[in-house]
C-alpha cells in the first residue's frame, strides 16, 4: 500500500521537480514503508543527480545495508565519508563511519 505522501512524490517524477531531493525524499518514504530496493533505486538516482549530497549517501549506505547488500553499503558509506569530509560536514562523516564499522563487525562476527 502506497502512503499519501508517496503518492504524491512518485506524481512529481518527471516533471521539472524531480531532482536528487525529490528522489532523497522518495528513498526516504520507502524506507519508512519497509521497502530498501525501492529506497536504493532512488537514491541511487538521487546521488547520480547530486554526488555531493551527503545525507543521500548516508541514507543509500542505510537502504543497502537493510536489504543485505553489505559491500554495495560499505562502498556507498565510503563515497559519502568523502563527500562529507570535503564538504565540512562532520557529523554526517561520523555517522557513516559508525554505519559501516558496525557492518564491517558483523561481517567479522558471522564468519
Amino acid at each position: 500500500m502506497t502512503s499519501p505522501i508517496l503518492a504524491n512524490l512518485l506524481k512529481l517524477m518527471g516533471t521539472p521537480r524531480d531532482g536528487a531531493l525529490l528522489r532523497f525524499s522518495l528513498g526516504n518514504e520507502y524506507l519508512k514503508g519497509n521497502d530498501a530496493e525501492n529506497a536504493a533505486l532512488h537514491l541511487r538516482e538521487a546521488v547520480s543527480r547530486d554526488p555531493d549530497y551527503s545525507a543521500a549517501w548516508k541514507l543509500l549506505g542505510k537502504a543497502l545495508a537493510d536489504s543485505g547488500q553489505c559491500e554495495a553499503a560499505l562502498s556507498a558509506y565510503a563515497q559519502g565519508i568523502a563527500v562529507a569530509e570535503r564538504k565540512g560536514d562532520k557529523q554526517a562523516a561520523r555517522e557513516m563511519t559508525v554505519f559501516a564499522r558496525r557492518i564491517e563487525k558483523n561481517r567479522t562476527d558471522s564468519r
